[in-house]
């Protein structure tokens, strides 16, 4: 046996997890404008018209609807962004985030 005997070692790979995702909900009311409800989506969430439309009559039939899934901190973001571009003309627009399960 020599000093210089190499013995193996292990590489450890760190686990890298996935950012846990949220999903961004479109809330209805009976009060914002559809037509605005359909431009907040084209402008926050880069929807085109028919996809935009198509999103808020489903929140307007089922009471609510997810817009999109996103990292935490961009689903927030937007949900926020989106909500206040209805406050800032009165509107009671709402958007809300929950954990994607």
């Amino acid at each position: 046996m020599t000093d210089t005997e190499l013995i193996p070692r292990t590489v450890i790979k760190p686990k890298v997890e996935r950012p846990k995702l949220h999903k961004v909900i479109l809330v209805n009311d009976d009060y914002t404008p559809r037509e605005f409800v359909v431009s907040v989506l084209k402008a926050e969430f880069r929807m085109g018209p028919d996809e935009a439309h198509r999103v808020m009559v489903t929140a307007h039939r089922k009471g609510s609807c997810v817009v999109a899934v996103f990292t935490k901190d961009i689903a927030e973001t937007k949900a926020t962004r989106a909500t206040d571009a209805g406050r800032r003309l009165g509107f009671p627009l709402l958007f809300t985030t929950e954990p994607e399960e």
